[in-house]
């Protein structure tokens, strides 16, 4: 039997047994009564859980094919779309818009910081954009956008579509979608939801439909809003085939978010991302994210003088735990873990002390045991 690595990346994240029961089940027809009223409150719940009065979508995809589920049904060929990068994926608009013959205008931040929100009122003055798009949190810098405080500016433009793409932030940092004045916001089942891959789900505002049928007709098939709706409103019609044990974990996964509560949840990975960081420099680690923009649900971890990255990484999955490598111009210099979903003090410990152990074997001064207790320190006060 493989032995057992716990996983730490920005996600996947691990799967708690409750969930897993639940993506191990018997399969059931995507037209069994049962399997259609799981899924219709599914898609309810979601809508209620995060305040948005429009239409919810969870559907079989990616992250990746919900930015262009985003892109393909509130913008046209020539439209101008304003990009607010904070790394590698906020950059990732660039090529989606770009494909479908969009005009673009990036506001980007250097890495570990975040784009002012007053560049942003200011750039959104200058013309009129069909959209802005932010990651409110960027999985490759770990930093957080001020995702209200952006939503209060876009009310004094009422012509744009505001996208938050919430990949890595949907069910850890906070988030309203009405009120927030968030039009249309998207995420992933495998990040802080705590589920496997294979399910995206679209929030989309009053604002978003309202633009999505006044593009009559768009080139793109399977994202389209318009041939999702039916089935979102009555699941036991049929459109593309639902990921359908996936709806039955994301229900559970569902059903724990809402038992914690949207704001005791962030208060909890809020808690636990500030001891982290505070236990990772007290061995001499520094993060990328600077104060004030870091999120709760990752970190990039900036490596001391002379340690490989290859060898610190291949000696954590010796020791039973998988980190991520860092992205741009970051890789080989820093690592990501994620710190997100429902992880316990427990995993986090293991984790701390993995990342105690290989940094020394890769000849580090590190006091063994350090950082272990500058955790549990800062989680018991």
């Amino acid at each position: 039997m493989d032995k057992s690595v716990l996983v730490m990346i920005p996600g996947p994240t691990p799967v708690i047994k409750s969930i897993q029961e639940q993506m191990g089940r018997e399969i059931q027809a995507f037209g069994d009564p049962r399997f259609v009223k799981c899924y219709k409150t599914l898609i309810d719940d979601l809508g209620k859980l995060f305040n948005c009065s429009g239409k919810t979508f969870p559907i079989a995809g990616t992250g990746t094919l919900a930015m262009e589920m985003a892109i393909a049904n509130t913008t046209k060929r020539g439209d101008n779309v304003l990009i607010v990068s904070n790394g590698f994926f906020g950059d990732r608009f660039i090529e989606i818009c770009e494909r479908k013959g969009l005009n673009v205008d990036v506001l980007a931040a250097e890495w570990g910081e975040c784009v002012p929100v007053g560049d942003i009122d200011k750039k959104l003055a200058e013309k009129s954009y069909a959209a802005v798009t932010v990651s409110h949190v960027d999985t490759s810098t770990a930093v957080v956008a001020p995702i209200a405080e952006i939503g209060k500016v876009l009310k004094k433009y009422p012509d744009t579509i505001y996208i938050v793409d919430g990949v890595a932030a949907t069910g850890g940092e906070f988030v309203d979608v009405d009120g927030m004045g968030i039009d249309l916001m998207f995420t992933g089942s495998q990040k802080a939801f705590g589920v496997c891959p294979g399910i995206l789900i679209v929030w989309a505002g009053q604002k978003a439909l309202a633009r999505r049928k006044a593009l009559g007709t768009i080139p793109e098939y399977y994202v389209d809003f318009e041939k999702w709706i039916p089935i979102m409103d009555d699941p036991s019609k049929y459109f593309a085939t639902p990921a359908v044990n996936l709806v039955f974990a994301m229900s559970e996964a569902t059903r724990i978010v809402a038992e914690e509560g949207l704001a005791a949840r962030h208060e909890r990975h809020n808690k636990n991302a500030t001891a982290v960081r505070k236990a990772l420099e007290t061995i001499g680690l520094s993060i990328l994210a600077k104060p004030g923009c870091q999120a709760s649900t990752l970190s990039n971890v900036i490596y001391p003088a002379g340690v490989d990255d290859a060898k610190f990484r291949s000696t954590m999955i010796s020791e039973g735990v998988v980190v991520a490598g860092a992205l741009g111009a970051y890789a080989g210099k820093a690592f990501r873990i994620g710190h997100m979903g429902n992880i316990t003090v427990n995993d986090m410990v293991q984790l701390i002390g993995a990342i105690e152990r290989s940094l020394a074997a890769c000849g580090a001064p590190v006091k063994l045991g350090a950082a272990v207790g500058a955790y549990m320190e800062a989680m018991g006060s």
